[in-house]
């Protein structure tokens, strides 16, 4: 093959690729369709994605177009398996992402540049206004952590919270 030849098929599958990425937050809060594949769940410093029948206690936060999170600030001991239900009081979609500071804020950069970008991580959870949706995760390391909305303007405008996981018991 050509030089030529090679650079337009490259050109041609990563347009392909960002027109396939490029729903925006709103967009996204359908099912998966059918046969989509499944990622293991992937360590990340704040946790991992947890499974449903290890839920220790469901948290309840409700999320508001005032852009604040309650509570915003959330206390659980490392290893616990919490469900975390986001319920959508206000008229604007809402979402909580999972994260260290640097990573929200990388997060909440790159929405900046690319606002119609899609995602779907299991540290994320899009909410429709007036609606609720579920996180299921695994605190599995100590620390503090925090949680954001990342919908254009509104981690800006303060909506942001704060979970400390608090080191196993017997552990210090």
């Amino acid at each position: 093959m050509n030089k030529t030849l090679i650079k337009s098929i490259a050109a041609g599958l990563v347009l392909a690729a960002a027109t396939t990425a490029s729903l925006a937050h709103e967009a996204h809060n359908g099912p998966k369709p059918k046969g989509a594949a499944t990622l293991a769940p992937e360590q990340k410093a704040w946790g991992i994605a947890g499974k449903a029948n290890a839920v220790k206690r469901t948290i309840d936060i409700a999320m508001a177009d005032d852009m604040t999170f309650t509570p915003s600030v959330i206390e659980v001991r490392e290893g616990d398996t919490i469900r975390l239900r986001l319920k959508n009081r206000g008229k604007e979609l809402h979402e909580l992402v999972l994260g260290t500071t640097a990573e929200i804020e990388a997060h909440a950069a790159m929405m900046k540049k690319f606002p119609e970008m899609e995602h779907d991580d299991p540290w994320m959870v899009h909410v429709p206004a007036g609606k609720t949706g579920d996180m299921v995760w695994t605190f599995n390391r100590a620390g503090d952590f925090d949680f954001a909305c990342l919908v254009k303007d509104h981690y800006e405008l303060g909506m942001a919270g704060r979970i400390r996981v608090l080191a196993a018991a017997g552990k210090s």
